[in-house]
């Protein structure tokens, strides 16, 4: 009987292992048409993540300002998260390569909102501002030029509110 089953194992194992070749075409028919729609499927634009960089800077400015932590955090996380986008969705344009520069100025903005240190914020905010500026001049895009705002453009946000602790 042993031996039986050991020369009818195989022959059972290859022949469920086959199938006909006429099930993989529909199979291949849905992969190629998922492909062509996640191919074709909205992703943001370099500019769509710069406008929320800015956006999120003046926002970081005013929270700052006034010595709203935790707001500054998350608008630092703001930040963060639209670069790490920019990494993942535009790694094809050049611009994508120099973001490596922003990450002192980051992680010195970072430091002063843990400490909750105006100066160091004050201080911290010029150099990412002025890093933004020296990127965007490496990928000629010197006339768009980023600095410290002077009015919040978010007249329904109350920059005052939070714990400052």
């Amino acid at each position: 009987m042993k031996p039986i089953l050991l020369l009818l194992l195989p022959a059972l194992i290859l022949a469920s292992c086959q199938q006909p070749a006429d099930n993989t075409k529909p199979l291949q028919n849905r992969i190629d048409s998922l492909e062509k729609k996640v191919a074709e499927s909205y992703k943001p634009g370099f500019g769509e993540f710069m406008s929320s960089i800015q956006s999120h800077h003046s926002k970081l400015w005013f929270a700052g300002q006034n010595n709203n932590w935790k707001l500054a955090d998350f608008e630092i996380g703001e930040i963060k998260e639209a670069i790490e986008g920019i990494r993942k969705y535009d790694t094809d344009r050049k611009e994508s390569e120099q973001l490596v520069m922003l990450n002192p100025a980051i992680d010195s903005m970072s430091g002063a909102i843990a400490q909750k240190n105006p100066a160091r914020f004050k201080s911290a905010f010029h150099l990412l501002t002025t890093t933004c500026n020296n990127c965007h001049h490496a990928v000629s895009f010197e006339f768009n030029v980023i600095k410290v705002p002077d009015a919040s453009p978010y007249t329904n946000q109350d920059f005052n509110s939070g714990d400052k602790k």
